[in-house]
């Protein structure tokens, strides 16, 4: 789990305040139970924050500030980490928003090639012949495997409805404002963006990113669990719960023909966590209503890795995740691209991260923009069955000829978007 995309992004929340702006909160009063938000205390208030549409009409209830990531490398970069290719470290080769200008890289391409970093990195005129860091970030917008011809023909996502509950939201990002139809937070630690909100939104729903471009994307940004007196983050469920109802209150007031149809959360949900009995039920009514849930761990997935230099439209491209590279795969689980991606960054409005491992939390809002198209040539189709065809419609290729070794049930979105819209 500790490579879990998700995991390491609690740092994030932790490392940020909270404060609530006075010009956006919902009216509450002295007493909880007659405030006008029935999700929010006034103890809760003073560290995290619930901001809903007033009266029930969809809104950008507050507009988190961008991100900054100098901190990261301050200063100019005396020297390039070097990536450690046996250890299960995070992180090596962080260079966001890092000043390399007086680096000499010519001879650091075993390095770089495992370097995350995003629109605000300062490169130096030396690098390796075959490290180009504006290639790899276009090759890592493509959301592979065939997706972009399906929006040549207009299958987009259009009409259908995707719910993410997830981190705070830069939501003026160009990847995903036009999609963005509802901003709200319940239970919320942040003051700026996060990172791991713009990542999942525009794999979802971004304009040049994601699988379904023309979704309507309706977020919530929530914080399941608190911190301690000792400062130990304790999960608390029940927040995602109430998420999840809040979904389902917001789609019985969407037109027919624009309802959700898919809520994707980026988490593993695991018994050991407070609130999970209630999330289940939530999840339970929601489908209930016609809305699936996709999660960490909710259906046999895991994530793919890929080649940087290689087209993500060729299925040769793609390897093992990076997480899993050493264990043996048994061909049971569908395989998602998860790795080597390029998405909206939380650093500003027009910024991008390329993240050279992306972690299961990446594979969950693919699928969910997946079905998402799915439902848009055929919207009966439920999430069992598109799972069942996924699987079947799946392709395997050989990873060492000399081993024959082969990586098997590889999404194959033509193909399966084929066979659910000849299922009518």
């Amino acid at each position: 789990m500790k490579r879990f995309f998700y995991l390491f992004m609690v740092i994030a929340i932790l490392m940020v305040g909270c404060t609530q702006p006075k010009t956006l909160q919902t009216k509450t009063s002295e007493n909880p139970e007659e405030s006008e938000n029935p999700l929010e205390s006034s103890e809760e208030s003073e560290k995290y924050q619930t901001l809903l549409s007033p009266n029930n009409e969809l809104s950008i209830v507050r507009k988190p500030e961008a991100a900054d990531y100098s901190y990261i490398n301050p200063g100019k970069m005396a020297e390039l980490p070097i990536h450690n290719p046996n250890s299960s470290e995070l992180w090596q080769m962080d260079l966001r928003s890092s000043d390399l200008t007086n680096l000499d890289l010519k001879e650091d391409f075993e390095d770089l090639i495992y370097a995350d970093f995003d629109s605000k990195t300062q490169w130096p005129d030396k690098l390796p012949d075959d490290f180009n860091p504006e290639m790899i970030m276009e090759l890592g917008k493509n959301p592979g495997l065939g997706i972009r011809e399906l929006h040549k023909k207009g299958i987009t996502g259009k009409g259908v409805g995707i719910a993410i509950i997830d981190q705070s939201l830069l939501v003026d990002h160009v990847e995903h404002k036009e999609q963005l139809k509802l901003y709200e937070e319940i239970h919320c630690y942040a003051e700026r963006a996060a990172m791991h909100g713009p990542a999942v939104a525009s794999i979802a729903v971004g304009k040049n990113v994601g699988v379904a471009p023309e979704a309507d994307l309706y977020y919530i940004a929530e914080t399941h669990g608190t911190v301690n007196e000792q400062g130990k983050f304790e999960w608390d469920l029940t927040w995602l719960a109430k998420s999840i109802d809040r979904i389902v209150e917001i789609n019985r007031i969407l037109p027919e023909g624009k309802k959700i149809r898919v809520i994707s959360i980026s988490l593993g949900i695991g018994e050991n966590m407070s609130g999970y009995k209630e999330t289940f039920e939530s999840i339970r009514k929601a489908r209930e209503e016609g809305i699936y849930t996709i999660y960490v761990g909710s259906k046999d997935f895991t994530g793919l890795g890929r080649n940087p230099l290689k087209d993500a439209d060729d299925i040769t491209s793609y390897t093992k995740g990076e997480f899993w590279k050493n264990k043996e795969y048994y061909n049971n689980q569908l395989l998602i691209p998860m790795d080597a991606r390029c998405t909206a960054s939380p650093t500003g409005i027009n910024d991008y991260v390329y993240y050279r491992e992306g972690g299961l939390s990446l594979t969950v809002p693919y699928l969910a923009g997946l079905y998402a198209l799915a439902c848009q040539v055929n919207p009966d189709i439920s999430l069992d069955v598109f799972f069942f065809e996924a699987f079947n419609t799946s392709d395997t290729v050989i990873m060492d000829s000399s081993t024959e070794e082969r990586l098997g049930k590889i999404v194959n979105p033509i193909r399966l978007i084929e066979k659910i819209e000849n299922m009518k």
